[in-house]
């Protein structure tokens, strides 16, 4: 199998800027939280509050509104103070949850408590991904329980789980794969749940040892699961590149991966997906 795919370029990676720089909870910030109901590709979601009631941290304040959406839920407790258009980072105006944080954090009950998944059906999984509004780690944020739910699941051959990070400075999956590889693993193996005829691949470019480590020792007597090291250059952690290098298939602009037998997930987004469906 190839591990590379033609082309590509090899900027500077100035990874050692941060590789090594470990990974810490920042501060909860203080003051106003602003919450665009627009933060994903598709239908913005729906608010499902209004000024004045209160909120919980994990509470949802917006419901997905049509196929290709996403839930958004507080990271904050407080009180409604808006819901109404805020300039967003795009420079647009979009509708917005406004809260007042009150600075305690107060989660919703039983919020970050081990849930039994065992008996979970497919569908279970796909509405706890789809609640949690796991959207991609790409730039145009595809809600993942739209990306988790193909016409016909049985013809996905690959789960790719995108580890390459082939931009340069960045460093974040790096990091969560050394640290948080079962967390990585448990996710993987909730999306693998939904593709009886899949192989989970974990994709990891070759100026990542200690990760690739860190993974290959988190599936070690996993059932169809495998780390494949990639050519280290950019843009190898691209979704075309990787489906190429996986799954040997160049395909059109107007095709998508499951079109082709693949479907892509970020190492973060599979880790989201274990902290969304194992954990309350």
């Amino acid at each position: 199998m190839n591990i590379t795919f033609r082309g590509g370029v090899h900027p500077k990676g100035r990874k050692e800027l941060s590789r090594n720089a470990t990974l810490h909870r920042f501060d909860p910030p203080p003051g106003e939280m602003v919450f665009p109901l627009a933060q994903h590709i598709g239908k913005p979601a729906k608010a499902i509050v209004k000024k004045n009631d209160p909120v919980l941290v994990g509470q949802k304040l917006a419901e997905a509104d049509g196929f290709v959406s996403a839930c958004v839920i507080s990271s904050c407790s407080g009180t409604v103070k808006a819901v109404e258009k805020r300039r967003t980072i795009a420079g647009t105006m979009s509708e917005c949850v406004v809260v007042e944080n009150d600075g305690q954090y107060t989660p919703i009950e039983g919020l970050g408590q081990r849930q039994e998944v065992d008996k979970l059906t497919n569908q279970d999984v796909l509405d706890r991904v789809r609640n949690a509004g796991i959207v991609g780690l790409g730039g145009a944020g595809f809600p993942t329980h739209v990306k988790l739910a193909p016409k016909v699941p049985d013809q996905i051959r690959y789960l790719i789980a995108n580890g390459a990070e082939c931009e340069p400075y960045i460093t974040c999956n790096d990091q969560l794969m050394r640290s948080h590889a079962a967390g990585i693993v448990e996710g993987l193996e909730l999306a693998l749940r939904l593709f009886d005829n899949a192989e989970c691949v974990i994709g990891i470019e070759d100026n990542k040892p200690e990760a690739i480590a860190a993974m290959r020792q988190a599936i070690a007597g996993k059932r169809r699961m495998r780390v494949l090291p990639l050519h280290t250059k950019y843009p190898q952690g691209g979704e075309r590149s990787l489906i190429r290098v996986v799954a040997g298939v160049d395909f059109p602009v107007s095709m998508l991966p499951a079109d082709v037998g693949c479907i892509v997930l970020n190492v973060g987004t599979a880790y989201a997906i274990g902290r969304a469906v194992a954990w309350n």
